[in-house]
């Protein structure tokens, strides 16, 4: 199934994206019918039903002892309209989260489906096969059926469910977060680099270095170079970096970070997929709840992506703060100068 996710889901966005339909003369040619009518199959009928009901209760002819079930059903279909408008809101506003740039392709690609029918996609009229039927239950709920030539078997949504899965902070298409905007914050967070380099809006100034505690020096307080060769025999210094400080400091900030982004597992999942997974992907339907080992292999990915594609750079090259030491020398005998400071240094002349 998550196959075919990827692949139905992916194929929709290329459709969407595309501007072939506009040179098929098939689909210029003819009319597409998108009107639905929802609310008018919906509430077919309903003012007879109510008024029904009404004269029921007036002249003292209900099927139910005192009335009780007719005045269950007039306060549904009193409620009916508003909570339809709400029921179709709700779900609109999560359909959407298909059309995200950084949407993840192995959720269910029913709902980008049903968002292509209600946004009235190019393709999924109802010439195209395509229908959408709301009924209005017994128990108060309703419920909205899809129908077309995607779906194996009809898509059903009942608003009741729809409800309670949102007020436990739960949705039908997982949203990914922002994980590049997310680790530029973390940047900022991880106590890395002086305060001054944090600007007043909260983001990392763009001439901003790793502070100086972080940086390896030599017994006597000068930095410990290494040599980098640049081609035709010439060398430069650049900064050397204590990789174990740097770790037990950004570590916690890292791990508070992936345990707020925890909170929500359907969206952990996404980011997974996303960004992390290298083409190893977990299922919405088979990998939740998460077990402690994804959870913990979710956290050593997510410090890997973060140290490789965000903070690596910052460690990378970076020229000597000290002017004179940032000039470029013979690459042999900045080598021999280099060897014989550390025989000095360590006593071993």
């Amino acid at each position: 199934m998550e196959n075919k996710n990827i692949i139905n889901n992916l194929i929709i966005k290329q459709i969407n994206e595309s501007d072939a339909l506009a040179f098929d003369k098939d689909f210029i040619s003819r009319s597409h019918d998108v009107n639905f009518d929802i609310l008018g199959k919906a509430f077919k009928g309903t003012g007879k039903i109510y008024a029904k009901i009404k004269i029921a209760i007036e002249n003292n002819a209900c099927m139910s002892e005192d009335c009780r079930y007719e005045y269950e059903q007039l306060k549904r279909l009193q409620q009916a309209p508003q909570e339809t408008l709400e029921f179709l809101e709700l779900l609109l506003s999560q359909l959407e989260t298909t059309e995200d740039s950084n949407f993840d392709p192995n959720n269910d690609y029913r709902y980008t489906v049903a968002n292509c029918i209600f946004k009235e996609k190019p393709g999924f009229s109802k010439t195209d096969g395509y229908d959408i039927t709301m009924n209005l239950l017994e128990d108060g709920s309703q419920e909205l059926i899809f129908i077309g030539p995607m779906f194996e078997e009809p898509l059903v949504v009942n608003s009741v469910a729809l409800i309670s899965l949102n007020e436990s902070g739960t949705t039908l298409v997982s949203e990914t977060p922002n994980i590049t905007e997310e680790m530029m914050t973390l940047l900022t967070k991880v106590g890395l680099f002086d305060p001054s380099d944090i600007l007043e809006d909260g983001t990392l100034s763009p001439t901003a270095v790793i502070a100086d505690e972080f940086i390896l020096k030599n017994p006597d307080g000068s930095y410990d170079y290494e040599i980098i060769d640049i081609g035709d025999g010439k060398g430069r210094n650049v900064l050397k970096f204590d990789l174990d400080k740097i770790n037990r400091k950004a570590t916690p900030f890292i791990s508070a970070e992936v345990a707020g982004l925890m909170s929500s597992e359907q969206e952990t999942v996404a980011a997974w997929n996303v960004y992390l997974s290298e083409g190893k992907y977990w299922s919405y339907a088979k990998d939740l709840p998460l077990t402690q080992d994804k959870k913990d292999l979710f956290e050593v990915k997510y410090k890997d992506y973060f140290y490789n594609n965000y903070l690596t750079p910052f460690l990378t090259n970076q020229l000597p703060t000290v002017e004179e030491d940032s000039a470029v020398f013979d690459l042999v005998e900045g080598r021999k100068a280099k060897a014989q400071k550390f025989l000095q240094d360590n006593n071993l002349n």
